[in-house]
């Protein structure tokens, strides 16, 4: 986020020495984006940040991806994923399951009760959504508490862990980009600020407000970085001879940030909105949305739900997250469900909702929606909570037998 923030000890100037209280040098790092020609933030360590006495592999799971053929709306149930699974024992790093991807994003969930392990995304940023629960994110820039509501927004490369406390769980729907996460261009003046027209402003964003430090030895970190596999991706764990929350302080415009979703202001209308009037974050090929509880259209004959759409250079899904979604009524859709809209296939509300809506001047939903404009695939986890029956709901069930040409 392009916004400058100071923490701790750094020098009165860039790449100049600096020593601790006790006189021992400092390690200065530069963390940058795009060959240092976007933001970047400098860290300064107590001990070498690129220092290693081991290194081993992380067998990160099945990544495996199949194209959605034959073409087809679906529904995904993310809660019975770990509907029978005792939690405990799963972490944010090593217990996350794939959804859907493709080469810009993939898109991931896990239900845990377990410390994580360190790890950082050597890929791309990380965009994560606390859909219930709570945790503590530490970060070499420092700690960071979420629970249910909040967006954060992870840059690439750093080194993190998800810490669950006695007594706390957490359910996390994952955003893992190719690229970088950031606000939309549109919301941004030319040098970064958020506009006044952007749906939130700096004020809304947490960063990290105090370091931390850590004095262990022989630590593994996880790292999920680029392969050569069928999936592209791989990992690989480093033993690193001292912690890496060693940072003493930093400066910059790159940091992990926290958002919550309550904090957004819905962009309404006299007729309905588009969803880019939804908007909140956009990485390369990909934008995400939030629907939040808000006023609806207020012309006199205007229809409250989404008309039906087809928008042709993107794949649309959508997490239910809470409320009552008008449009989706008689679906089976609710609480925990993502629904997948294909490129290529309008979509729109379930029959009878139009009728339902009409005259209606408050919505209580709340969804977090991905548009991708490359199609997605499916993932494991998709496949094995999809319900089978979503693209029959708008003729009421009515399907017939597949058509071979």
């Amino acid at each position: 986020m392009a916004y400058y923030r100071q923490l701790g000890l750094v020098p009165q100037q860039r790449h100049t020495l600096l020593r601790d209280e006790e006189g021992n040098v400092l390690y200065e790092e530069l963390m940058g984006e795009e060959g240092f020609s976007l933001d970047s933030a400098l860290l300064y360590h107590r001990h070498i940040p690129s220092a290693l006495v081991g290194t081993g592999t992380w067998n990160v799971g099945d990544q495996t991806l199949v194209p959605n053929d034959p073409l087809l709306p679906r529904h995904l149930l993310l809660h019975d994923l770990f509907d029978r699974t005792d939690v405990s024992g799963l972490d944010a790093v090593t217990g996350r399951r794939l959804l859907l991807g493709n080469g810009d994003v993939r898109i991931a969930y896990a239900h845990v009760g377990k410390t994580s392990p360190l790890y950082k995304n050597g890929i791309g940023d990380e965009c994560v959504y606390v859909e219930g629960g709570s945790a503590l994110v530490e970060t070499q820039f420092g700690p960071l508490e979420v629970a249910e509501g909040d967006y954060i927004v992870i840059p690439r490369a750093t080194i993190h862990r998800w810490v669950l406390r006695d007594g706390e769980d957490a359910r996390l729907y994952f955003i893992e980009a190719n690229s970088h996460i950031a606000p939309p261009k549109r919301y941004l003046s030319r040098y970064g600020q958020l506009l006044e027209h952007a749906p939130y402003s700096e004020r809304d964003l947490r960063g990290p407000s105090e370091l931390l430090q850590r004095e262990e030895t022989d630590v593994e970190l996880y790292i999920k970085h680029r392969g050569r596999g069928t999936s592209g991706i791989q990992g690989t764990i480093h033993v690193l001879p001292h912690h890496p929350f060693d940072v003493v302080g930093w400066d910059g415009c790159l940091y992990p940030y926290v958002f919550n979703i309550r904090n957004y202001m819905p962009l309404t209308g006299k007729v309905h909105q588009p969803p880019p009037a939804h908007q909140v974050f956009e990485g390369h090929n990909f934008v995400i949305c939030n629907f939040v509880p808000r006023k609806v259209d207020y012309h006199e004959l205007a229809v409250p739900v989404p008309y039906y759409h087809s928008n042709v250079d993107s794949d649309e899904i959508m997490f239910y997250v809470d409320g009552d979604y008008e449009a989706r009524k008689g679906s089976g859709i609710g609480k925990g469900s993502v629904s997948i809209h294909p490129g290529g296939h309008p979509h729109g509300p379930q029959p009878g909702a139009v009728e339902a809506s009409l005259g209606a001047e408050y919505f209580d939903e709340t969804a977090v929606m991905v548009d991708t404009f490359r199609p997605l695939d499916l993932g494991e986890a998709a496949l094995s909570v999809d319900d089978g029956a979503y693209a029959s709901s708008w003729t009421g069930g009515r399907w017939l037998a597949e058509v071979h040409r």
